[in-house]
């Protein structure tokens, strides 16, 4: 059977996404993530990853299933998506087998379509700051807990996709921002990317 196509883009399938906290979070390097809207189509290309595994300190797994994060528990490739300090939305995408709780939090994009409504919905102009960092990518692509359990395998208002790109160079660091297992080298980035977030040092 063929791959369902929309928009010219690739619907990624659940057999393409690895099972693997990790590596899942390095595939999905250069994938891109389609959100349909009433105002119509926006994508960006993924440059920016975190992977969040199994006795994570730092995940939402980590004390276990609760109603908030149900999601990370079920079948990869759908949907996790929080309040962070209750200020910015955060997308991540299930990893693991079923009732494993992990996740890969999307950390930034690369606009691709639909740029001028996620500059009104950012209420910005510049290219570079639409979605870099997670609270951006949300709020330009209008992400919210609508959301969370969205099937990111299947064509609806929130998939993921590939299209036709060359391959990424891709980097690894400690993730951002983080006060536990702080010092893992969990974070997956496109080098030379200036969409990255991030301080400089980590980018190298």
């Amino acid at each position: 059977m063929s791959a369902a196509t929309a928009h010219g883009y690739e619907v990624l399938a659940r057999a393409d996404l690895p099972v693997d906290t990790v590596d899942l979070a390095r595939t999905l390097i250069g994938k891109v993530v389609v959100r349909e809207t009433s105002d119509g189509l926006l994508s960006g290309r993924i440059v920016e990853t975190e992977a969040y595994l199994v006795g994570d300190a730092a995940s939402h797994a980590y004390r276990g299933e609760t109603a908030r994060n149900r999601v990370l528990f079920g079948d990869r490739g759908y949907a996790y998506v929080y309040l962070a300090y209750g200020v910015s939305y955060m997308l991540n995408v299930s990893s693991e087998a079923a009732g494993v709780g992990a996740g890969v939090l999307v950390r930034a994009l690369e606009p691709l379509v639909g740029i001028a409504t996620m500059q009104l919905n950012r209420g910005v102009e510049t290219l570079r700051d639409l979605a870099r960092g997670p609270g951006r990518l949300a709020a330009a692509l209008d992400i919210d807990r609508r959301l969370d359990g969205a099937d990111l395998c299947r064509i609806g208002p929130l998939w993921l996709a590939r299209d036709l790109h060359d391959a990424l160079d891709i980097g690894i660091s400690t993730r951002i921002g983080l006060t536990k297992a702080a010092d893992r080298l969990l974070r997956f980035y496109v080098r030379d990317n200036r969409f990255v977030s991030g301080p400089k040092a980590l980018n190298s």
